[in-house]
């Protein structure tokens, strides 16, 4: 396992340092490259101060120094298009995102992995084949034109549910009432993202119970004259959710960076629309830090994952041994 985790540090590394070289890599000047199409507008004393600001007129050692007490600092610097501190900026997206991105995963991944135990299990009576027909239209469709059509059909055409937004922003909502609020602008990106996601743990959840269901132990459970319920509970159904659970610490890894498109269909105010737009103001230092805080997430969970991975399946210490 030291040696494991040792890998993962080194990949730390990797990020931090390739986050560090993607901006002076750019082609172009760095004014250019850090304040965007507003350089144009500025003096030869304040593109100096920029340069100032981000040390980029010192050796590149000591840059790659400042980098570093300014990331382990959280001094992320300002945002230029929006004047703000980035992490104030990630910090006030990301609990839209979480919430977001934590409701979609949960349930996409029960409505998933239920639907596929129960396709695999109904395979011999030609009654799952809607459900694989069902669930792979679904997986098929771009995420963005599900967004656009539960927008049209459900927000503009049915007026059931807003059509933008995390909360109201003209109604001064409390206690439940704003709850309900919030609730109702997050069903429509919830839907669209579990419309999108179910497909993956759906194919995977089937083929796992399907690949269980002919292993030897289950056959002897069976010959032993284990009652059926028990073999499909215990001996099935708790092996087979292994492949569904490695999904599910991987998933966690992009929790922050959410769906950029459906975020942005619904204008939700998360992580995905604040990347956009700044990818659309050519916000550089924001951009920078959003994929470095993404990319450190995908670490932290993919490490997570392995260590559980040995409590869910013992096997793997063996294997390892």
């Amino acid at each position: 396992m030291k040696k494991r985790a040792l890998h993962y540090l080194i990949l730390v590394a990797l990020v931090v340092v390739v986050n560090f070289f993607i901006p002076r890599l750019l082609p172009g000047s760095p004014i250019g490259t850090l304040v965007g199409e507003n350089a144009q507008d500025m003096t030869a004393a304040e593109k100096m101060g920029v340069l100032d600001a981000y040390h980029l007129n010192d050796p590149l050692p000591l840059q790659f120094a400042y980098y570093l007490r300014d990331l382990f600092t959280l001094n992320w610097g300002v945002s230029f298009s929006r004047r703000l501190p980035i992490t104030q900026l990630i910090s006030s997206a990301a609990g839209w995102t979480l919430l977001f991105t934590c409701v979609s995963l949960v349930l996409y991944t029960l409505i998933g992995t239920l639907l596929g135990a129960l396709s695999a299990l109904r395979r011999r009576r030609g009654r799952d084949l809607p459900l694989v027909l069902g669930t792979t239209l679904a997986g098929s469709i771009p995420p963005f034109w599900i967004a656009l059509l539960l927008l049209a059909v459900f927000g503009a055409q049915l007026g059931w549910l807003p059509t933008y937004g995390a909360y109201s922003m003209w109604q001064d909502y409390h206690g439940l009432a704003r709850a309900l609020d919030v609730c109702r602008h997050l069903a429509l990106p919830v839907l669209a993202m579990v419309v999108t996601s179910v497909l993956r743990y759906f194919t995977t959840a089937r083929y796992s119970v399907l690949s269980t269901m002919c292993a030897d132990y289950v056959r002897m459970a069976r010959l032993r004259g284990v009652p059926q319920g028990r073999v499909t509970l215990f001996y099935v159904l708790r092996n087979a959710l292994i492949p569904v659970f490695t999904m599910v610490m991987m998933d966690v890894g992009y929790l922050l960076s959410g769906s950029v498109l459906i975020e942005a269909v619904f204008s939700y105010p998360g992580l995905g629309t604040l990347m956009a737009n700044a990818v659309s103001a050519r916000d550089y230092p924001l951009i920078q830090y959003s994929f470095l805080l993404s990319s450190l997430l995908t670490i932290a969970a993919l490490f997570l994952a392995d260590l559980l991975y040995r409590r869910v399946d013992p096997a793997m210490e063996v294997d390892h041994a």
